[in-house]
């Protein structure tokens, strides 16, 4: 059997991108983590993934909600972003300084981002100790730029 610290040693292997899922109740409270499970599920209806760790404070909030956004980050302060919304410090405090709008949800997406989703969920699967929230995609946009990408515990560009 293989154990956890080996897992995430080979798991690490794999280059993926870095997002920011955020979500807000009516009040106007906020949260948000930084995932690299995200995935595009299906085009009809259109359907992406996001995998949350159901003891962070963002779970509880898109379960209350309903809804969630998703901000892939780019290259450049999207390294900085990542690394606020990794910690499990107060919301407030990953928002700070972090330039922010709602969509059709009124979820926050990140000035920043290269690219984002806004998302009504669809379904909420268990996936050990995080749920795999499937969200409908209501509206989305994207600028160019060059992707965050996370390999083996650092952060990276892609380079062609």
């Amino acid at each position: 059997m293989i154990d956890e610290s080996e897992f995430r040693r080979v798991m690490g292997h794999f280059a993926t991108g870095v997002a920011v899922v955020t979500s807000c109740r009516d009040d106007g409270t906020a949260a948000g983590l930084t995932v690299s499970a995200v995935s595009s599920v299906s085009l009809r209806p259109m359907l992406v993934l996001a995998c949350v760790d159901r003891a962070s404070q963002t779970h509880a909030l898109i379960q209350q909600a309903g809804y969630y956004a998703v901000s892939f980050l780019a290259e450049g302060r999207g390294e900085t972003i990542a690394r606020r919304f990794g910690t499990g410090g107060p919301a407030e405090e990953k928002f700070r300084g972090t330039p922010w709008h709602a969509e059709s949800t009124g979820a926050p997406v990140l000035d920043d981002a290269l690219a984002w989703v806004d998302c009504r969920v669809h379904a909420a699967l268990p996936g050990g100790d995080h749920t795999i929230f499937i969200g409908e995609v209501l509206s989305a946009g994207a600028r160019e730029g060059t992707p965050l990408l996370y390999y083996r515990g650092g952060y990276g560009r892609f380079s062609h």
